[in-house]
């Protein structure tokens, strides 16, 4: 029988993408054993999917900046992976992932086509590769794709997140000197994103939050580094709307799965709320809604068609996309949303 090794190193929203791909495969093969390999930021992440036999942490951060460190680590791969009756599953696609599919020793090494690689180079270490795929559809429909090497034909998106209770409880306690009530709707503002084009501006989320304010519903500021917390500081002080406290991953995870919406930008908060089914109004500039946005048909997007649209620059002059979206347009879609969920 063959076992699995599925290579996903980053991003945490990139991880929650790859789920329904590990549940189509895991749902196809109960008996194979399936092993993840993911660098040290997504672990917590996996540690919450049941299904995974082995969890490898790969610490692949500085490889092209120290030789000695990159032969060690290589070195450690190598006898963690060693499995010739496995399968390697690269959804990465990267040159690392790939180099670490060869070291694997797997008999068979699956990856996308070249075209459809951020670095084409990943090509090189698959023994076979998937036809090109028009990069329009979603992310998540694309790691789907990838299993038909395997004889999987599946379109269903299942995240099989399993976070205890205990954590929900945990986090409602921490929220306690917030003011946080219970009885209320819970909408939070996710206002960071770790792309300088993908955080809409301090005065657009005010302008938002003084449109929303409501006694109906509680207001929370999400955060996730001190960079975030720095422009929710700047967003609490106009507004007066409370920060919330430090979280850990899972915490966030479980405050995410609370809420009855979440207006954020594309980041591993709007993939959370998508994995958990709840209401998401998403603010989409440079990179693709349709590819990387939410997917739930009653879900609402806040973008502008532009020339240079879906150019998925991490840097801009001027992030037009993101100045053409008005605090009256998000409102509009919160409010509706909300309603809808009433």
């Amino acid at each position: 029988m063959d076992n699995f090794l599925i290579i996903r190193l980053s991003s945490l929203g990139d991880i929650i993408h790859t789920l329904p791909a590990f549940s189509a495969l895991r749902k196809s093969f109960p008996e194979a054993k399936i092993s993840w390999v993911v660098e040290d930021k997504g672990r917590e992440i996996l540690e919450f999917v049941p299904g995974i036999d082995k969890i490898i942490v790969s610490h692949t951060e500085g490889w092209r900046l120290n030789r000695r460190k990159f032969w060690t680590e290589i070195s450690r791969l190598k006898r963690e992976l060693k499995d010739e009756n496995q399968i390697a599953l690269d959804f990465q696609g990267l040159a690392k992932s790939g180099f670490i599919a060869f070291i694997s020793g797997s008999k068979k090494r699956i990856g996308f086509h070249r075209k459809n690689l951020r670095e084409p180079l990943a090509s090189l270490f698959y023994t076979e590769k998937l036809e090109e795929i028009p990069e329009t559809i979603h992310v998540i429909s694309k790691n789907l794709k990838l299993l038909t090497r395997v004889g999987i034909q599946e379109e269903q998106y299942e995240f099989p997140l399993a976070l205890p209770a205990e954590i929900s409880e945990a986090v409602k306690a921490k929220l306690q000197k917030t003011g946080y009530d219970e009885q209320k709707k819970l909408v939070l503002f996710n206002v960071g994103a770790a792309w300088e084009t993908k955080r809409w501006f301090p005065e657009k989320w005010i302008e938002l939050i003084e449109i929303m304010k409501t006694k109906e519903f509680f207001s929370l500021l999400l955060w996730g580094n001190e960079e975030e917390k720095a422009l929710a500081s700047q967003v609490h002080k106009k507004t007066q709307v409370p920060l919330a406290p430090f979280l850990s991953l899972k915490e966030v995870m479980a405050l995410i799965r609370e809420s009855s919406l979440l207006v954020s930008g594309d980041t591993f908060a709007l993939q959370v709320a998508c994995a958990f089914s709840r209401p998401v109004v998403g603010i989409f500039g440079p990179s693709n809604h349709r590819r990387n946005g939410p997917f739930s048909p009653h879900d609402k997007v806040a973008f502008h068609e532009m020339e240079c649209g879906n150019c998925y620059k991490r840097k801009c002059p001027t992030i037009e996309c993101l100045k053409k979206i008005t605090p009256q347009e998000v409102a509009a879609l919160s409010h509706q949303l909300l309603k809808e969920n009433a």
